[in-house]
């Protein structure tokens, strides 16, 4: 707004003001709300002409907007805070730990093995776990989005379960990294073909991999992860939760490039 604009207004008003002051009668209250209005209308009218009131105006709406946005992006923070709080504890016994188990930070992850972005972030988080030397743990944890990867996605972390069951942790993530090394995602693997072939060449043995499989029973195990993702704000893959040794959670969405994650990952080693 133009304070020169204004001013000069405002002392036209006064000046209007003080005349009307000394010619005033008996009719003075009548005098001095039509002298108000004729004030009024004088300053609006200077704002007008040299733009002042155009300007205040769009400076207002552009404050209040801002301030909105502001407001809403805390909400969202806050909600999201609030909801990654639902994170099940990381277990040795239950979960998939790549690197240090007592490292001071958990990158816990959400994945569906058909999707193209865990697939890439896949050698991002293994990279950070190598280069932070036993400051990060990574937990693995299913994610299948039935509405894009139906059957497949499912079947596939089965898969790795089973691998799991057989080989031990070791098994689990040697299936992963060869899974996502050999497989093009969004639902152009051949399971039938790839899923015994990845179980030779890990070294399990072929006949009990097809039965544990066959049975189902990791079936619930992956639909309890599924379950907890959404309960912690995932809604689409790769979802991530940083963790620090406070506790403290930084939730992490999509395949963000490796700078992103690193900066994640430093923040939780800082705190205390």
């Amino acid at each position: 707004m133009s304070i020169t604009g204004i001013s000069r207004a405002i002392i036209a008003g006064l000046i209007w003001f003080a005349s009307a002051a000394n010619a005033q009668t008996a009719e003075g209250s009548a005098a001095d709300a039509a002298l108000v209005e004729r004030v009024k209308e004088a300053v609006i009218k200077e704002l007008r002409e040299t733009g002042a009131l155009d300007r205040a105006v769009d400076a207002g709406v552009g404050r209040y907007v801002e301030r909105q946005r502001a407001e809403a992006a805390q909400r969202e923070r806050r909600e999201t805070d609030a909801r990654a709080a639902a994170m099940r504890p990381v277990a040795k016994g239950r979960d998939h730990i790549r690197g240090n188990p007592a490292a001071p930070v958990t990158l816990v992850e959400y994945s569906d093995f058909e999707c193209p972005f865990c697939k890439s972030f896949h050698p991002t988080v293994m990279q950070l776990v190598k280069e932070f030397k036993g400051q990060l743990k990574w937990v693995y944890r299913h994610f299948p989005l039935d509405e894009i990867h139906p059957v497949k996605a499912r079947k596939e972390a089965a898969a790795s379960e089973c691998a799991a069951e057989l080989g031990g942790n070791d098994a689990f993530w040697k299936f992963a990294d060869r899974f996502y090394e050999l497989t093009p995602s969004n639902n152009k693997t051949d399971v039938d073909t790839v899923l015994p072939q990845i179980a030779r060449e890990i070294g399990l043995d072929a006949a009990k991999f097809a039965s544990c499989l066959a049975s189902g029973r990791h079936d619930r195990r992956v639909e309890e992860d599924l379950q907890n993702a959404f309960a912690t704000g995932g809604r689409g893959t790769p979802w991530s939760i940083i963790v620090s040794k406070s506790g403290k959670k930084y939730p992490l969405s999509g395949a963000q490039p490796y700078a992103t994650v690193k900066q994640l990952v430093d923040l939780a080693l800082r705190e205390k």
